[in-house]
């Protein structure tokens, strides 16, 4: 271990240290999307092989300090339709993890994340299409499929959220709790098929440190702001991560 640790760079795991604030601070106040923003960076870091793995275990560690920060914001019934298929989606991508390309997929989730700017006109508009809360059911066993698949896929949640009428510290409350367990079937998942290298485990724990000042530094940023003025910081969240979507996509094809 110490000689694993003595071949990587102390100044990459400082990167991704502040990497991993940055990005979870941009996520607390704009209801996710921290981690698809830095599948464009840790690809060009670390290489496109190990980006989901190190972004997930990130994302994982950080979670119970998000939890902890919005407990009392969490609605449960939400969680409860979303997180057992979510977990069943989790599981069954690590095991196609190598086999499955899913850049259409990609290209289609990301154009309809663009599509939520003019949806909610830019934070005007407080929903855009009625939500039931059985769609949590398809929606969790979707949404961690891909996200298992790519590293992140928060952001496709929130139009769903925000149309079920659940809004800032309710919405990035609920979707930590829902995170929480679906980052325990990917872990599970990536180590018990081989996927997870003590390499992997550094590197991610260096993400998942500096996400967890991220979230401190996004909950105080987060009481200042008004409802609209998040919906706008969401939104332009959405658009960017199904840009980054779309040319992840394009860029496999």
């Amino acid at each position: 271990m110490e000689q694993l640790f003595s071949e990587i760079s102390i100044w990459l795991l400082l990167g991704l240290f502040f990497l991993g604030a940055g990005a979870f601070t941009l996520s607390t106040i704009s209801g996710g999307g921290g981690a698809l923003l830095q599948i464009p960076i840790l690809n060009f870091l670390i290489g496109a092989s190990k980006t989901a793995q190190v972004i997930n275990l990130g994302s994982f560690i950080s979670r119970p300090s998000r939890i902890i920060i919005f407990w009392k914001y969490i609605n449960w019934k939400v969680f409860w339709y979303y997180v057992p298929s979510a977990m069943l989606g989790a599981l069954l991508a690590a095991w196609l993890f190598a086999e499955v390309k899913i850049y259409w997929i990609q290209i289609v989730v990301g154009l309809f994340l663009i599509s939520t700017f003019f949806q909610y006109r830019f934070g005007k508009k407080e929903r855009s299409f009625q939500v039931k809360l059985w769609y949590f059911i398809p929606l969790g066993f979707f949404i961690s499929m891909i996200g298992t698949f790519t590293g992140g896929m928060g952001p496709i949640l929130n139009p769903f959220l925000l149309n079920v009428g659940i809004d800032k510290e309710e919405l990035i409350g609920t979707k930590s709790a829902q995170s929480f367990f679906l980052g325990i079937a990917q872990i599970g998942s990536y180590t018990y098929f081989g996927l997870m290298t003590k390499e992997l485990w550094i590197l991610g724990s260096a993400i998942g440190l500096g996400a967890i000042v991220g979230n401190l530094i996004g909950k105080q940023l987060l009481k200042r702001m008004s409802k609209l003025a998040f919906r706008r910081w969401l939104i332009t969240i959405m658009v960017l991560s199904g840009i980054i979507l779309i040319a992840k996509a394009i860029s496999k094809l």
